[in-house]
C-alpha cells in the first residue's frame, strides 16, 4: 500500500544520517589506523580487498580509487575467493576484509585459508561489530561502526556502506600524501578524458605549427591582413628579424585602425599593434591557457618560450576541440 510522506523531509533526514555517521568515524582515526597506513606503505606486494554483497560494491570502488592514486589494488570477491580466487594472493600482500557484520559465512570460511597461504600475512578487518568473528581474528581493525542505517527499518546497507566508503578514502588519501604523489604522477595514470588532459596537455601540443602567424615591424597593411586571413587564427604576432615577440595585431584591431584612419596607405604593423600583448609559455598546461582566456575574455594567446622567443597562438577552439573542457 502507497505510503504519504513528505519527500523532501524525509531525504534530509537520510542524509542527516548518513552525515552523522561520517562524522563519529574521526573518533576511530585512531593508532591503529595510523599503523595501517604505514603497514601498507611499507608493504613489497600489493593491497587485497575483499568482500561479498554491498561491502563487494564499496571494495571495488575502494581499489580504483587506490590504484589511481599510486597503491597498486586488487578486488578478490569474498565467494569467488573459496572457489579459486585466492590464487590471486601473493606472499607479500595485505588483505582487507569488509563487512558490516563481521560474520558472514563466506567470511568465516575465507579468513583462515587467507592465513595458511602465510600465516604471517596481515589481515585488516573494516567492520563495526567488534564481536563479530572478522573483528576477532583480524590483526589489524579499521572500524566502521554506524549506530543505526538511513533505512527506516534498518535494514538496508546505507550508513554503514557510507562509512565504509569515507574510511576507504581515508585510507587512499593518507597513503596519497605519504607517497608524495602529485599532479604529474596522478596524469601518467588518467591518460584519457578531460581530467587527463588538464593535468598533461601543454600549450605547446595545441600550437598548428603549419599555422604560425607573424609579420614585422615594418610590414604593409596589406601584409598584415592577407597573413590574419590565411592562417585563420584572427590574430598576428608581431615579431622582430630574430623572432622576439613585439606585439599583436588583431582582427578588431583592423577594425579600430580603419574606424580611426582614412588615408591607409602609409599604415604599417606598428602602427596598430598592441604592444603587451597577453602571452603564455609553450611549457604551460593547456588547461591554464583556457583559464587565462576566460579571464580576460579573449580567444587567443601568444605562445612564447623561456627566451621570450614567439612560438605561435593558441586559439581557445583548439583547446575545445581537444576535449581539454
Amino acid at each position: 500500500m502507497e505510503k504519504e510522506i513528505d519527500i523532501k523531509q524525509f531525504a534530509c533526514s537520510v542524509i542527516k544520517t548518513e552525515v552523522e555517521a561520517i562524522d563519529n568515524l574521526q573518533n576511530f582515526v585512531d593508532d591503529s589506523f595510523v599503523e595501517i597506513v604505514e603497514l601498507i606503505y611499507k608493504s613489497k606486494g600489493r593491497l587485497i580487498i575483499t568482500g561479498i554483497g554491498k561491502s563487494a560494491i564499496i571494495a571495488n570502488k575502494i581499489v580504483a580509487t587506490l590504484n589511481s592514486t599510486g597503491t597498486p589494488s586488487l578486488f578478490m570477491h569474498a565467494a569467488d575467493a573459496i572457489h579459486g580466487d585466492l590464487g590471486m594472493i601473493q606472499p607479500n600482500d595485505v588483505v582487507i576484509c569488509i563487512s558490516k557484520s563481521g560474520n558472514t559465512p563466506e567470511i568465516k570460511v575465507l579468513i583462515p585459508l587467507i592465513k595458511n597461504i602465510k600465516s604471517d600475512m596481515p589481515i585488516i578487518g573494516m567492520v563495526g561489530n567488534d564481536k563479530s568473528f572478522l573483528y576477532q581474528n583480524c590483526d589489524y581493525i579499521i572500524n566502521t561502526y554506524v549506530d543505526h542505517e538511513a533505512c527506516p527499518n534498518n535494514l538496508a546497507p546505507t550508513s554503514s556502506t557510507t562509512a565504509q566508503l569515507v574510511m576507504g578514502d581515508a585510507l587512499a588519501m593518507c597513503l596519497l600524501k605519504k607517497k608524495g604523489v602529485t599532479s604529474a604522477d596522478f596524469a601518467k595514470v588518467h591518460p584519457g578524458g578531460a581530467l587527463g588532459k588538464q593535468l598533461y596537455v601543454r600549450v605547446e601540443d595545441l600550437v598548428d605549427s603549419e599555422s604560425i602567424p607573424s609579420v614585422l615591424p615594418d610590414a604593409s597593411l596589406e601584409t598584415v591582413i592577407i597573413e590574419i586571413s590565411c592562417k585563420r587564427l584572427g590574430a598576428t604576432a608581431v615579431i622582430d628579424e630574430k623572432g622576439f615577440l613585439c606585439g599583436i595585431i588583431t582582427d578588431g584591431d583592423l577594425r579600430r585602425m580603419l574606424q580611426k584612419h582614412h588615408d591607409i596607405k602609409n599604415i604599417i604593423a606598428t602602427d596598430i599593434m598592441t604592444k603587451s600583448p597577453y602571452t603564455i609559455n609553450n611549457e604551460e598546461l593547456a588547461i591554464h591557457a583556457f583559464t587565462a582566456m576566460e579571464k580576460r575574455k579573449i580567444t587567443q594567446l601568444l605562445v612564447v618560450d623561456k627566451d621570450n622567443k614567439y612560438r605561435g597562438i593558441i586559439h581557445i577552439h583548439a583547446i575545445l576541440n581537444e576535449g581539454v573542457i
